[in-house]
């Protein structure tokens, strides 16, 4: 990883602003935490800065608030889940302040009062437009509340807000947390130095979400295996017939030159050859499996990869060495559209020769729904960023890093 790291900070007594990613899914009035895997994801940098008795002062965005407070967003109800759970990691008690504010004279005086090895969480960070204006004036306030700055929120790393890129103008140096290192260096590796054969397997619903990645990747891949409703318009760029599934008619001319890209580059580029199919996108629809040879009927759509396919995918993910996986192969949602994508995350886990990189919010719960996630090298903590970084596209939040070697003496 080219960035300076948060291994190479002096944090002794230092007060450090630690932007994370507390974006955690919430009960309808905001009282409860419904899942705190953003939580622990964090804990081993925290972990580190605590044992090297750094002041520890974190930020994050939670929702969509809008620039002004909504109680139901508020970070208050993450202390003491924060709390227990570096109490466990940590075997001792954490002292973990919450101020209401991420800015103004209560956030100051309380993070100067800090002390070795106590945590400050600040109140949600877009309580203030400024944050995703990425005003310099809030940017200058947040940087005024701590002496070194660090980053682990790669899930927030692909926008320029005050709190990832902005803050940065105004401190001696901004390193990588712990996650936002693994994060890069995984990604990094799977992109710049793959081991061949490299696999990428590309699902969810739209081409147009999806064409940069496409096109990025075909410059380094030996085979790309396309499922979900993206691969509808691929098909029918083709000139097979998808009855009713879902097809994006603007998209033909791009799917046709993303497939002659591939031919001429030599890529393996799969798409389904057979299909599971519903006459209605429903939990109850009627099913059938259709083969690759037959159209799909009129008004029925493609809701899943079927057996051929998935056994034409395992095969190449068998004999890969690095694997990146972004989106689901189908409605995996509904248990009738859901063997596809379990099918192929258990493939992804069972070769554990090979580098396998997971990324985007719907993979990523559909590897942890199949139960296979331990054995998956990395799964990444960022939907929009990792997308992002597949395209090839510079992501501001790192952009804005300290280059390693030239900011460790100056923080």
């Amino acid at each position: 990883m080219s960035k300076l790291s948060i291994r190479s900070l002096d944090l002794k007594d230092k007060r450090l602003f630690l932007r994370v990613d507390f974006n955690v899914p919430l009960s309808e009035d905001g009282s409860e935490i419904l899942d705190d895997t953003r939580i622990r994801e964090t804990l081993p940098t925290l972990e580190f800065a605590l044992r090297r008795h750094a002041k520890l002062i974190l930020a994050s965005h939670l929702g969509r608030p809008k620039g002004k407070p909504v109680a139901k967003y508020s970070l208050r109800p993450v202390v003491d889940r924060l709390r227990a759970l570096l109490d466990r990691a940590l075997g001792q008690s954490v002292n973990v302040a919450f101020s209401p504010d991420c800015v103004g004279e209560v956030a100051r005086e309380m993070s100067q009062q800090l002390e070795s090895g106590q945590i400050l969480l600040l109140e949600n960070l877009r309580f203030h437009p400024e944050e995703e204006a990425n005003d310099p004036g809030f940017s200058r306030e947040l940087a005024g509340l701590c002496e070194i700055y660090a980053n682990d929120a790669f899930g927030s790393a692909h926008r320029a807000h005050a709190s990832t890129e902005g803050i940065t103008h105004f401190v001696p140096a901004a390193a990588a947390g712990l996650l936002m290192e693994k994060e890069l260096t995984f990604l990094g590796k799977a992109l710049q130095s793959p081991e061949k054969p490299f696999v990428a397997i590309l699902g969810g619903a739209k081409v147009s979400d999806k064409i940069g990645v496409i096109d990025n990747l075909l410059r380094k891949v030996d085979a790309l295996l396309i499922g979900g409703g993206m691969a509808y318009t691929f098909l029918k760029a083709k000139g097979q017939e998808i009855g009713g599934s879902l097809l994006e008619a603007d998209k033909l001319d791009v799917a046709r030159a993303a497939l002659s890209s591939a031919e001429q580059r030599g890529v393996r580029f799969l798409l389904p050859v057979d299909h599971v199919v519903a006459d209605r996108f429903a939990r109850d629809a009627k099913t059938r499996l259709i083969s690759g040879t037959e159209p799909v009927p009129p008004g029925w759509m493609g809701l899943d990869i079927g057996p051929a396919t998935v056994e034409l995918f395992t095969r190449e993910i068998a004999g890969a060495r690095t694997i990146v996986w972004n989106g689901p192969m189908g409605v995996f949602e509904m248990p009738a559209f859901a063997n596809g994508t379990m099918r192929i995350a258990a493939a992804v886990a069972e070769n554990q020769a090979a580098l396998s990189v997971v990324g985007g919010g719907d993979s990523v719960s559909a590897i942890r729904q199949s139960g296979v996630a331990a054995h998956i090298k990395h799964i990444s903590t960022g939907g929009g960023a990792s997308l992002e970084f597949l395209e090839g596209k510079a992501l501001p939040g790192v952009a804005a890093l300290t280059e390693a070697g030239d900011g460790a003496s100056a923080a």
